[in-house]
């Protein structure tokens, strides 16, 4: 386990600082290198609905083995997030562009090229640096310069910062790219499965196993400002509730049962609570507890099953699925259990609710007609919009920018291979594949990485 520091400064002011990172979460600094570009000079990715065209984009190559990973991941973040179309190298006609001098603007413009990322690497030994520079092509004029410095062993992250302050710069909307997912990896046959936690890059790269084969994992969820994560094993004799911290590498066993049943656990926004379902008798409740201090609450009660909560970025709220109106829909509660509400009107049942990090969303799983879809819903249930549909669409998470959407397929018949997808909340892009070691299901999408 790699324990590592992070310090980042953007344009002379302190952002973060923060110790005990595991899990390869290598050293990295933010620092200012040149001026940006006055706010009236930018281009910028216009999204509207019609037929949507990506952004020409370029950057330059980096050179030698380093160089070009770093500039693969880039290429992959701003392509996969389905806003930018980058243009090879090969199609380049200035080749000796640089972070140091202005490009030549008219060789950039006869290619088509909106904006141009021009970079350096840096450094040796232990640590590997790269400046460089986000250019507006049509206006002549940089749009910002900045430094990065990683440890060598972990180079990605430099291309999910560089491709995080370009996707940031372009479309006025928060990152996503430096963020990392937990999911179940599945392997055996269906009757057989053994489930595993485990965690990757967003784009699926560095996958690591967070459990053994030895245990059941059911649904983990992320905390939305915190590097933790909630799940449930089952085993022979019950079932238990698990919190693992990401930064220290701490697991914590916070409930078990022999009598009851655990499930669908979610972690308040600072991580410092836990709603969770609690099968009792036949009856399915949501229950809140406060790590704090130990205490179980019950939120809900009756002849109902009440289970899938998720939680509004400021803790007060949270949506959940229930049955206690006949069928299957969504609901809306105050954290203490009050004020409930239904949020969901159409044809079909609704399950797994996500609340968006913006907190203006609800994403959700919808039944209806032999299919399963993925769909996101105003906060009191208005403009519903489906994504996604097919056999088996399920669990939808947010990234941690609330624009895009990951969850999990399975075919028909619930014999083949499940994976994860990517698919855009406002509906205009193409859904993409996120490439896993195995069988994957249930992923949960962190906050960005400090």
């Amino acid at each position: 386990m790699l324990k590592q520091g992070f310090h980042a400064v953007l344009f002379g002011k302190k952002i973060k600082t923060l110790a005990g990172m595991c899990f390869a979460v290598a050293l990295i600094t933010v620092a200012p290198l040149f001026t940006a570009t006055p706010a009236d000079a930018k281009v910028t990715v216009e999204i509207s609905g019609g037929r949507f065209q990506p952004m020409p984009i370029a950057i330059t190559p980096l050179g030698g083995p380093r160089g070009q990973e770093i500039y693969e991941v880039i290429r992959n973040d701003l392509e996969g997030s389905g806003l930018f179309r980058v243009v090879p190298p090969s199609a380049h006609i200035q080749r000796d562009a640089n972070p140091n001098a202005q490009p030549r603007f008219e060789d950039w413009r006869a290619i088509n090229v909106a904006a141009l990322v021009t970079a350096q690497l840096t450094g040796g030994g232990g640590q590997v640096g790269i400046n460089y520079r986000l250019w507006d092509i049509g206006a002549q004029e940089q749009m910002v310069g900045k430094q990065l410095v990683a440890s060598s062993t972990n180079i990605r992250r430099i291309g999910h910062k560089l491709a995080d302050s370009v996707y940031t710069e372009l479309t006025g909307e928060d990152p996503y790219f430096d963020s990392r997912v937990v999911f179940v990896d599945e392997t055996g046959p269906k009757n057989r499965k053994v489930k595993r936690l485990a965690v990757m890059d967003q784009d699926g790269a560095n996958v690591r196993y967070l459990t053994s084969a030895n245990e059941y994992i059911l649904t983990p969820r992320f905390a939305a400002k915190a590097q933790k994560v909630v799940y449930v094993t089952l085993n022979k004799t019950g079932s238990s509730l698990f919190l693992i911290d990401l930064q220290t590498g701490r697991r914590e066993k916070i409930l078990e049962y022999t009598d009851k049943m655990v499930f669908a656990p979610a972690l308040s926004p600072n991580g410092d609570k836990i709603a969770i379902s609690i099968v009792t008798n036949g009856n399915t409740d949501l229950f809140l507890f406060d790590l704090r201090g130990g205490r179980l609450t019950r939120l809900t009660s009756g002849y109902a099953i009440d289970t899938s909560p998720s939680f509004s970025p400021d803790g007060s709220q949270i949506a959940f699925n229930s049955d206690r109106g006949g069928s299957q829909q969504l609901y809306v509660m105050s954290s203490n259990g009050a004020g409930m509400r239904r949020i969901s009107f159409g044809a079909g049942r609704y399950a797994t609710p996500q609340w968006s990090p913006k907190g203006d969303k609800i994403a959700f799983t919808k039944m209806s007609g032999g299919r399963f879809a993925i769909g996101v819903t105003d906060t009191s249930g208005g403009n519903e919009r489906i994504l996604s549909s097919s056999f088996l669409d399920e669990a939808p998470t947010w990234a941690p920018n609330g624009r895009v959407l990951m969850f999990f397929r399975q075919p028909p018949g619930g014999s083949g291979i499940s994976r994860l997808f990517k698919v855009d909340a406002l509906g205009i892009l193409p859904e993409n594949t996120v490439s896993t070691p195995r069988d994957a299901s249930d992923p949960t999408w962190s906050p960005l990485l400090p």
